[in-house]
């Protein structure tokens, strides 16, 4: 009982010395999605969804919840938000070429397609998308790749 005891109160001053370790944060001035909406075209239901769904892991502007300030999901959610504009980032579109712009929108129907996306810990707390949803954002993206089968 001694060492469960031991192990908890190191385990409480580590969380609470984690909570002065702030990640770096997407903060863009402003969420910058002019150029891939011109291009792509969403309808206002397509649009809808990237805000709510897409855009926070998927641009340089992230809207946090009050909870990513309390470490560790802070750096649960700074992860997420990194690789997901590691992947994908509508704010760098204007530097992508055609091919890269198809491929992007290629995985994002297979990410949405798979259900990967929205992330299943975000789409927990912030809900998902329904299969409706998911054919309209599908269905969107295949449109707007025509955009570039010229190129290819």
């Amino acid at each position: 009982m001694k060492i469960l005891k031991r192990v908890l109160i190191v385990l409480l001053i580590a969380l609470v010395l984690l909570q002065f370790y702030r990640p770096e944060k997407n903060e863009s001035e402003y969420r910058e999605v002019a150029s891939f909406e011109t291009e792509t075209q969403p309808s206002s239901e397509v649009k809808a969804l990237l805000e709510g769904k897409c855009y926070d892991c998927h641009s340089n502007k992230t809207d946090y919840p009050w909870y990513a300030e309390v470490a560790p999901i802070s750096l649960l959610i700074a992860d997420h938000v990194e690789e997901g504009n590691e992947h994908f980032n509508v704010s760098e579109w204007d530097s992508y070429d055609a091919k890269k712009r198809d491929h992007k929108l290629d995985e994002l129907i297979e990410e949405v397609e798979e259900g990967e996306m929205p992330e299943k810990g975000y789409a927990l707390i912030h809900g998902g998308i329904t299969e409706e949803e998911k054919a309209t954002l599908i269905s969107w993206a295949q449109n707007a790749r025509k955009n570039y089968a010229l190129d290819k």
